[in-house]
């Protein structure tokens, strides 16, 4: 489980998507084998490492639900370590298990902060409302406003600066996942 919180953006230094192994240049200097790193919103297990270059196989499913498939070398990652017992929970609650992909529409600057508008396929749009939570890449973040598929988030300097949103262009695809009580909500009124 993690916060959204991103303390790092690494940059794949190796990505075979024939074997299925992505290689991170993360600049984490503590990182213990099996232990779960928020990968851009992807919950991946770190399977080896050398020096500051950590090691994750990916399965087919996290291949064709997640934005990997079009991931290259020097692309950059958003990334958290797992939440321990006792740290502070500055985002919301985060599981790293993607639901689909968000496509960028169009950035705005406003003074200080860029707004940001993705679409998303029907069936996720129906989780979403005005200053609910979202995991977009990883990153906690509050929806502004929703208009059908559509839907608005604000980004202040500080977060635009310590993730990848400031490297993204229009049309690019994000893992996107949806908050697990909006989720869960919504399951039970359907009942």
């Amino acid at each position: 489980m993690f916060t959204g919180i991103i303390k790092k953006v690494g940059v794949i230094h190796s990505w075979n998507l024939k074997s299925r192994i992505l290689g991170i240049k993360s600049g984490f200097d503590d990182l213990i084998l099996g232990e779960s790193i928020s990968c851009s919103g992807v919950c991946l297990t770190v399977s080896s490492f050398e020096e500051n270059v950590f090691f994750c196989n990916l399965s087919s499913e996290t291949i064709s639900k997640t934005n990997f498939n079009t991931k290259k070398e020097g692309d950059k990652l958003n990334l958290e370590k797992s939440l321990k017992i006792g740290d502070d929970l500055g985002g919301h609650l985060v599981f790293g298990h993607v639901d689909g992909l968000s496509t960028l529409n169009d950035i705005k600057i406003d003074k200080d902060s860029w707004i940001l508008n993705f679409s998303v396929s029907s069936d996720l749009s129906k989780y979403l409302t005005n200053k609910c939570s979202i995991t977009i890449d990883g990153i906690s973040l509050t929806v502004n406003n929703v208009d059908g598929a559509n839907f608005d988030i604000s980004v202040v300097p500080f977060t635009w600066e310590n993730t990848n949103l400031k490297f993204c262009s229009i049309g690019d695809k994000f893992n996107l996942e949806i908050d697990m009580i909006a989720r869960y909500v919504f399951k039970a009124l359907k009942k």
